[in-house]
């Protein structure tokens, strides 16, 4: 099924493209949560008309993305965890932690952004990245230090 994009779908496309996905996953997932509409002759032409807005809004989108990973490039964020024998963490932190960690801090993060490569389980400093985009992103220091 042929389908255009009236949001940013992860691993899918940008706003504005035409794609063809299979029928289910347009019937099922896309439909009902208006991230597409079906490409017939009508809504071609009418996307072909909002072409510059739409990009006019992606190229704002970006320009907000890339302002958020320069401040968030400069940022680190403590995290106080429980440590047992030889300073190891009781559990792991985790990405809803690091969210709520900056969150806190001003920045408006979801945890599905946060890349962990893996499991945070050690006192100290971690890179994390956060995608804000699908060509940008930014790296925040995290570090996990002794609950006193």
């Amino acid at each position: 099924m042929l389908v255009i994009l009236r949001e940013n779908v992860p691993n899918l496309g940008r706003i504005g493209e035409v794609i063809k996905v299979k029928d289910g996953y347009a019937r099922n997932f896309l439909l009902p949560r208006n991230l597409v509409v079906a490409a017939d002759e009508h809504n071609v032409a009418v996307i072909e008309h909002h072409k510059k807005s739409l990009e006019k809004k992606r190229f704002a989108q970006r320009a907000t993305a890339q302002e958020a990973a320069n401040k968030l490039n400069d940022f680190a964020c403590n995290i106080q965890r429980k440590v047992g024998e030889h300073d190891k963490l009781f559990g792991s932190v985790t990405t809803t932690d690091i969210a709520d960690a900056l969150n806190k801090a001003g920045f408006a993060v979801d945890k599905r952004t946060i890349v962990i490569e893996k499991p945070i389980k050690t006192l100290g400093v971690h890179p994390v990245t956060v995608k804000l985009e699908t060509d940008v992103s930014a790296t925040v220091k995290v570090w996990v230090v002794k609950e006193e």
